[in-house]
This record gives structure tokens, C-alpha cells and sequence, in this order.
């Protein structure tokens, strides 16, 4: 991947900063030609990251199931940088209007005990993680984003990173007999104490590890490490709804337990 950053490229990562500083939204279609591809749309996002000055609390990964993939048109997951502040222990109160255009996601939040290496099996990243029931609110800097907004315009925006709300995170290998026995964890999703959706872990990629294991691969690609202490969301067992006020949880089997979210209008 080159890691030269074009002159295009750092008007539309300005472009973006912008959006998300004032909350005024772009529109996709004065953007469609302006990253060409995906390394293009990874140099914005790390341009982008670079505006924000501040630090990275780890990463969120998308299209990580064959649905979502197809609904935008790929055939690989992709990631995006979440800055530290934008990792939320549960439970917690978010204003709505914190957020342009948000969705909820159901997800396993994982956090590295140490630095993880593409030659770590997904035995090893079970023994080298904690994992919480997370509930992630991706949001876009561009108006009527979802599902319609082009692949490559979503890697550019973080990966149309929001919020991501994590409950009590516990040794993944204390809580799961094996790495492959965290596929078979299922949630459910509530809001105002009625069920939204009901989901499982196999969504993610056939197993969410999958997904951390995937996440470290491609940012080996492109010369980065994921380090210890850094958290991932790995993707979502549910298609996600919108976000809106009230009180939203996911309730967890296999010991995970719960997370949750209060959601104020102003």
C-alpha cells in the first residue's frame, strides 16, 4: 500500500474533520470520484486520525457478514480507527445529538493483553484477550449513509465509526472452553424493555476471532500493530436498526452478561 497521501486525499480527510467537528453532514455523491480505491480510502482514514490529535483506543471492524458485504458491494471485512475517548464503559448516557445519523450494533468487544502477531492462531488470540458484550453506535459524516453509501467512502470515514459501549470485560479463555466455543454465543438486543432483534456470534465471520485475527493481518499489511490495551469491536451479530432515545441493551448468554445504554434526545 502507498502510504503517500495525495493532494485530493487530504481535502477529502479536511472535508471529513470538518463534518465531524460541526456535525454538518456531506453528500456521498460529491465524494464517489475523489477516492479511487481502497488504499486511497485507508490513507484518508489515516489522515483523518491525524486531524483528530487524539489517541487511539483501537479499532472497529465492518462487513462482517455475507449480508453486509453485500449490501455494499464487498467481499472482504474492513476496519476503522476509534480514538481512545470514543470507547465507553457501561453503563453510560449518550446524547443523541452527540451523533449525526447513528445505528446500534450488538458485537464482542476484545482487548489485547499484549501485542498480537499474524502468526497468532485463533487459540492464541482466545488466550491473549479479554472480551465484553459491547453495544457499538456506528455513525457517518455523510447524509443518508446507510445502506447506500459506497464501500470505499466508508473505510474513508473510519469505518463510519461512532460510539462504543463495552460492559464488563472478563479472560476470554476463563469464560469460553475454547476458541471455538465463542462462536456459539448469542445476544439479545432490547430497547425500552422490548426485544429489537436476537442475533448470534457465528454472524461474525463464522466466529468473532475470526474477525480480530482478520484485523491484525491487515494492519500488518500496512506496517501496524495492534498493541496491547487496545480494544476491537469485531463486528455485529445483528443487521443494526437505528439508534433513537430511550433505554437500549443486549442481554448475552455464555456469561457475558449485559451492556448497557441510556439515549437522551438533547
Amino acid at each position: 500500500m502507498t502510504t503517500t497521501t495525495t493532494e485530493t486525499e487530504t481535502q477529502v480527510a479536511q472535508q471529513l474533520f470538518t463534518a465531524y467537528q460541526t456535525q454538518h453532514a456531506l453528500t456521498m455523491a460529491d465524494f464517489t470520484s475523489s477516492v479511487v480505491d481502497e488504499d486511497a480510502a485507508y490513507r484518508v482514514q489515516a489522515a483523518l486520525t491525524a486531524l483528530k490529535q487524539q489517541p487511539v483506543g483501537g479499532y472497529k471492524v465492518s462487513l462482517t457478514s455475507a449480508e453486509t458485504q453485500k449490501m455494499f458491494d464487498a467481499h472482504t471485512p474492513l476496519y476503522g480507527v476509534q480514538v481512545a475517548d470514543h470507547f465507553l464503559a457501561a453503563p453510560t448516557t449518550v446524547r443523541r445529538g452527540q451523533l449525526m445519523d447513528p445505528l446500534v450494533e450488538v458485537e464482542l468487544v476484545f482487548k489485547a493483553k499484549e501485542d498480537l502477531s499474524t502468526t497468532d492462531s485463533l487459540t492464541d488470540l482466545w488466550q491473549k484477550t479479554t472480551v465484553a458484550p459491547g453495544l457499538e453506535l456506528p455513525d457517518s459524516r455523510f447524509a443518508d449513509w446507510f445502506p447506500d453509501l459506497p464501500k470505499n467512502l466508508v473505510v474513508a470515514d473510519a469505518a463510519v465509526g461512532g460510539l462504543v459501549v463495552y460492559g464488563t470485560e472478563r479472560e476470554t479463555a476463563e469464560l469460553f472452553a475454547s476458541a471455538d466455543a465463542v462462536a456459539t454465543s448469542k445476544c439479545t438486543l432490547v430497547h425500552d424493555g422490548g426485544t429489537v432483534k436476537t442475533g448470534q456470534a457465528s454472524e461474525v465471520l463464522g466466529n468473532p476471532l475470526e474477525s480480530l485475527k482478520w484485523l491484525v493481518g491487515k494492519l500488518a499489511e500496512q506496517g501496524k500493530t495492534l498493541t496491547a490495551g487496545q480494544r476491537v469491536s469485531s463486528g455485529t451479530f445483528v443487521l443494526p436498526p437505528h439508534l433513537t432515545a430511550g433505554h437500549w441493551q443486549a442481554d448475552f448468554d455464555a456469561g457475558l452478561g449485559q451492556v448497557a445504554l441510556d439515549v437522551t434526545e438533547a
